[in-house]
């Protein structure tokens, strides 16, 4: 049932049934109350009439004889036999004459009283002496004998009526010096009246139910034929296609052809099927690009992981130093570098490196840096001339105008010399045996691959056995929190003054947590690369 109320149809047609009854109340309370003024219109001007007529028959001046006589007498009798003549041919229910007391209009005394002889009521006879019935009569009444009216209408079909509804239209009798004598009544029922507002109430009722009928059937044809078949396809395409995912070989719109907006939906229904598989077997192809990119950039992370070193300890063989470094790319692959070899067993390479910008371009251009810086340096060169040749080799062919950063070393692993040259990179840091980490502020050459034709320098440090170098990329000082604020080399030297003694791998580490502290849940914003060295000396 709940179900069945719920349907379109039954709403519709709930809705115009109810419109319609409110229509028809509508259309029967203006009839009635329009039929019911017109009937007492006919009915009123009928009395009158009949009242009019009755009143000929009286001579008002021989109102005291009537009195008199007690109702008897020629006169009387000619006058009531007239009077019951015209009440029965008339279709009156009562004509009657009555003198009110005109102290208080409170009593009505009976001089003639004449009725329908088919009527169940009786008249009243001569004398006979009531009250007033109510405040009504007795201000129509006072009306009539103050002459203010020339007639009176009363109209009685509420409440307690002891003759049932009527009307009763009161003229007066005057005399010939005007003054009013009594006054004339004639009362009729108003059966016919009733009859026919209770006919036409009846007519309008079993008018509203034939249309409201007519209505259910036409509108229940229509609704299915132009609006719930249709949206039935509609709906039962929309959840065929939700389940298959494929265009339907029938479209919609041969199956609806309706001109209006059901027709639009269905055409809409068949494009949007269309664009939905056509992006479905987009997004597809887009899937599995991706997983194919994602697969090239796995390997290529591995691939840019295998260029760097990355087994430690990584010279166990000599005790004169202890070297940790590691890289954490921004994306899956990045543009820093570090590299660390042996030259000669007595000369050990450092490399430090920052490529501008980020991901594959950037990968592929730290690769290539990678190889000209190691091979320029297992030739023997110093730091300046490595720098020199390898800038030389990039500017030869850069294209896409990219650049890298370098910081390169050279450690004399007898004398505990270190010969460095810079390119742009971020200062180095170091720590005497016994001392706590400071940076370096050495002489910046410009970046490899900016300029052609630029000769670098280089200087020179000297490391004992316990001295430790830090090295990095611009990833660590510049990592930044949520509210955007730096790291900080002055947080970058607390972290590695935290425990300055500790090995070459827990300094990194607790640099990197310093700096995971610092920013916490805010995204990567650069490459970070860390290496550390400590320099032992030989025994």
């Amino acid at each position: 049932m709940k179900n069945l109320r719920q349907h379109a149809t039954v709403k519709s047609i709930t809705g115009i049934v109810l419109l319609l009854i409110l229509f028809s109340a509508i259309v029967l309370t203006i009839g009635y109350n329009i039929l019911t003024d017109a009937l007492l219109e006919q009915y009123s001007q009928g009395a009158y009439l009949t009242a009019k007529a009755a009143s000929q028959y009286i001579n008002a001046d021989d109102m005291d004889a009537y009195v008199q006589s007690g109702g008897q007498g020629e006169k009387y009798t000619a006058v009531w036999e007239n009077m019951d003549r015209l009440c029965n041919g008339s279709g009156s229910t009562f004509i009657y004459v009555i003198i009110p007391d005109t102290s208080d209009y409170a009593h009505i005394k009976f001089i003639f009283s004449t009725i329908d002889h088919n009527s169940k009521y009786t008249k009243y006879d001569f004398g006979y002496l009531r009250e007033t019935t109510n405040d009504e009569y007795k201000e129509k009444y006072k009306a009539l004998y103050d002459q203010t009216a020339d007639r009176e209408l009363v109209v009685r079909d509420k409440g307690y009526i002891e003759t049932d509804p009527h009307i009763t239209m009161i003229v007066p009798l005057k005399a010939s010096d005007g003054k009013v004598k009594g006054l004339l009544c004639v009362q009729r029922q108003m059966d016919n009246l009733t009859n026919k507002r209770n006919s036409f109430v009846r007519k309008i009722i079993v008018a509203l139910i034939i249309l409201v009928v007519i209505v259910i059937l036409v509108q229940s044809f229509f609704l299915h034929r132009t609006l719930l078949r249709p949206l039935k396809l509609i709906s039962d395409e929309a959840t065929r296609f939700s389940t298959e995912n494929t265009v339907s070989e029938k479209k919609l719109c041969e199956s609806i052809r309706n001109k209006d907006e059901i027709g639009a939906l269905a055409g809409s229904i068949d494009q949007m099927e269309e664009q939905v598989q056509a992006y479905i077997e987009n997004i597809t192809q887009i899937t599995a690009e991706k997983q194919r990119i994602n697969t090239e950039l796995n390997l290529a992370t591995r691939i840019q992981i295998a260029m760097l070193p990355n087994t430690f300890p990584a010279f166990p063989d000599r005790p004169e130093f202890d070297i940790y470094a590691s890289m954490d790319p921004a994306k899956e692959v990045g543009g820093d570098f570090y590299d660390f070899f042996l030259v000669d067993d007595d000369h050990l390479c450092m490399v430090m490196a920052d490529v501008s910008g980020k991901g594959i371009p950037a990968a592929l251009f730290m690769m290539a840096s990678k190889i000209i810086l190691a091979n320029n340096a297992k030739l023997g060169k110093s730091p300046a001339q490595i720098l020199t040749d390898t800038n030389a080799s990039i500017c030869s062919n850069n294209k896409e105008e990219m650049f890298v950063t370098v910081w390169l070393g050279i450690l004399e692993l007898s004398t505990g010399k270190l010969t460095a040259a810079n390119a742009g990179h971020e200062y180095p840091v170091l720590r005497n045996a016994d001392g706590k980490f400071d940076l370096i502020k050495d002489k910046h050459g410009f970046v490899i691959g900016g300029m052609d034709g630029l000769k670098y320098k280089e200087y020179e440090i000297q490391m004992t056995p316990g001295s430790k170098l830090f090295l990095y990329t611009d990833g660590v000082p510049e990592a930044t929190d949520a509210n955007g604020e730096q790291f900080g080399t002055d947080r970058m030297l607390a972290a590695l003054n935290e425990k300055a003694d500790a090995a070459p791998q827990e300094i990194l580490r607790q640099v990197r947590a310093a700096v995971d502290s610092f920013v916490k849940d805010a995204e990567q914003f650069d490459d970070l690369t860390m290496l550390c060295l400590e320099y032992r000396g030989t025994e």
